[in-house]
C-alpha cells in the first residue's frame, strides 16, 4: 500500500512564499509542535502564540510560510522584535524564533529562503537580528552571515545539595525526567503586576535604574513596566514568581524568576534583578530569596559591572564550567559593527520562550 499524498516526498511540488496571516495560526501550531514538540510551556496553545506574536510590546512579529498549491503550510518563520538601548540610542532589533520545515520538504532550501526574504523584509526598521543557536545550528548560521559572538556564562547557586546531587546523577544515568508540576512558595508574577496599576514603588526604581545605566554603552533592554507586565506577569504558562526587597518602607529591588524541571533536576531560572544604583546588599538579598524558591539549585547570568554580579559570591553564586548560551548575531545586510557587539543582558533577554 503506498503512502498518502501528503507524506510523499515530492522535489517537484512548487512552493509559494508569502506572509503569515492570522488564518495560519492553527496549521503553524500543528507545523511547530510537530517539528519542535511542546515548547516552553509543553503544548503550542493559540494564547501563547498571540502573547508573543501579537501582543509584544516591541509590535508584531513578521513571518514568513512556504506553501505548496493546496495551499498546506510546510515551513514557517517568524522574528521576534525586540529593542536594545545604549544610553539615550533605541537599537530596534529582531531574534528568529519559531523555524519549522515539514520532514517531507526538508533539504530544498526552505529554511535559507524565509531567512533570506525576512531579513530584506526586516532591513529598513532593524539594526541588529541576534539569536542564541544550539552547536548543531551554529555552523549554518555562520554560512549566512552570522557572527559567533561567544559564550553568555551562566551562574549557579546550590540551593539543596543533596538533591542537587542525586538529580546530578540520575542525569549522568540517563534516568527518566521527573514529572508533575513544580511547587514554588513564591508569589506569582501574574499577582504581583495584577490588573490595575504599576506595583507600589516599580516605577520609581525603573526610573532610577534608568538613569543611573544612562551612561553604560552596552546595549540592554529597556525595563519599563509595560515591558516586565508583558514578559513576565502576562506570560500564558510560564510560572514567572516575584521576590521584591524593601529599604524604609520603599521598594529598594526586585527579581523575577520561574521554576521548571530540568531533567530530574529542578532549576530556578532567575531572569531579572533589578535594585536601586550601587544596592549591592539588596541584589545579595534577591539572590539569596531565589535559592528558597524549593528548587534544587538557580541558574541566572549576571552581567560584569552590575551590582548582582558584584554581590554573586557573597550569596553563593559560581560561574559553571561548560553552560551557557551561544550568542550569534548579524544586521540585517552584514557584520555587526563594534558599538552593537557589547551586551548588558539579563538571562531573560535571552530565555528561549
Amino acid at each position: 500500500m503506498s503512502a498518502s499524498p501528503e507524506h510523499v516526498r515530492d522535489d517537484a511540488v512548487e512552493l509559494s512564499y508569502r506572509p503569515l496571516a492570522d488564518a495560519d495560526t492553527p496549521a503553524v501550531l500543528e507545523l511547530l509542535t510537530a517539528s519542535l514538540a511542546g515548547g516552553p510551556t509543553g503544548t503550542r496553545s493559540t494564547e501563547f502564540f498571540e502573547w508573543k506574536h501579537h501582543r509584544n510590546p516591541f509590535g508584531a512579529s513578521p513571518g514568513l510560510v512556504a506553501v505548496t498549491p493546496e495551499g498546506r503550510i510546510v515551513g514557517v518563520r517568524l522574528f521576534l522584535r525586540w529593542e536594545w538601548r545604549a544610553g539615550d540610542r533605541v537599537v530596534r532589533a529582531v531574534r528568529p524564533v519559531d523555524t519549522a520545515t515539514h520532514p517531507d520538504f526538508q533539504g530544498r532550501g526552505i529554511f535559507r529562503r524565509l531567512t533570506t526574504e525576512l531579513l530584506e523584509q526586516v532591513a529598513p526598521e532593524a539594526e541588529l537580528v541576534f539569536n542564541t543557536p544550539n552547536g548543531n545550528s551554529l555552523p549554518g548560521y555562520l554560512r549566512m552571515g552570522w557572527q559567533d559572538l561567544g559564550q553568555v556564562p551562566v551562574a549557579l547557586r546550590i540551593a539543596r545539595p543533596l538533591s542537587f546531587a542525586r538529580g546530578a546523577r540520575a542525569a549522568l544515568a540517563r534516568r527518566a525526567a521527573a514529572a508533575g508540576p513544580v511547587v514554588c512558595p513564591l508569589p506569582t508574577a501574574a499577582g504581583w503586576f495584577g490588573d490595575g496599576g504599576a506595583p507600589a514603588g516599580l516605577a520609581e526604581l525603573l526610573r532610577e535604574r534608568s538613569a543611573a545605566d544612562a551612561s553604560d554603552g552596552r546595549l540592554a533592554v529597556g525595563r519599563t513596566e509595560p515591558y516586565l507586565r508583558w514578559r513576565y506577569g502576562d506570560a500564558p504558562g510560564l510560572d514567572y514568581r516575584v521576590m521584591t526587597c524593601q529599604r524604609g518602607g520603599e521598594l529598594a529591588g526586585v527579581a523575577i524568576g520561574r521554576p521548571r524541571r530540568r531533567g530530574p533536576l529542578v532549576e530556578f531560572t532567575l531572569a531579572e534583578v533589578i535594585v536601586r544604583p550601587g544596592d549591592r546588599r539588596a541584589a545579595a538579598e534577591l539572590l539569596r530569596a531565589a535559592a528558597r524558591s524549593g528548587a534544587d539549585h538557580v541558574a541566572t547570568h549576571l552581567a560584569a559591572g552590575t551590582e548582582a554580579a558584584s554581590a554573586a559570591l557573597r550569596a553563593g553564586y559560581l560561574r559553571a564550567p561548560r553552560t551557557g548560551m551561544r550568542l550569534a548575531a548579524r544586521t540585517p545586510t552584514g557584520a555587526v559593527p563594534p558599538e552593537l557587539g557589547a551586551f548588558r543582558f539579563n538571562l531573560g533577554d535571552l530565555e528561549v520562550f
